[in-house]
């Protein structure tokens, strides 16, 4: 486990099969479902839904690293970051061709949806995740 240094946050990036990491960092930039937003050292406790995005840490190990998450929940206390997400890769573990063929399938989703909202929301949903991985993979 990384050790606490002056204005770094420890953040954690945990999903249902792994940890991914657990790093000190200066920043890191999270999808929540209402937008992007960064935290930093000493940031109000918070508790946030994610989106679907790029989870961004800035000043660690490896200087920048990225991960796409889908969904899930962020814990923000003053000195660590606690990211809980459905699922999450490396933008180079992202299968591009799937990305793809996810958004086909949302869309088509979308357009069946009619007024049913549940089915529109889902829709929209599996849209989101779709756009999400394919832009992370594109800007590797």
């Amino acid at each position: 486990m990384a050790e606490a240094t002056a204005n770094q946050i420890r953040v954690r990036l945990v999903t249902p099969e792994r940890i991914l990491f657990e790093h000190m960092a200066t920043s890191v930039e999270l999808p929540s479902k209402s937008g992007y937003m960064e935290v930093l050292y000493g940031h109000a406790p918070l508790m946030a839904e994610l989106g679907a995005g790029d989870v961004t840490l800035n000043g660690g190990p490896e200087g920048m690293e990225r991960y796409n998450v889908s969904w899930g929940f962020v814990e923000v206390l003053g000195d660590r970051v606690t990211i809980l997400a459905a699922d999450a890769l490396k933008p180079s573990e992202i299968d591009l061709a799937r990305a793809e063929k996810q958004l086909d399938r949302g869309l088509e989703e979308w357009k069946q949806a009619g007024e049913n909202e549940e089915a529109y929301t889902e829709a929209l949903r599996v849209i989101a995740e779709a756009e999400a991985k394919i832009s992370s993979a594109k800007n590797q």
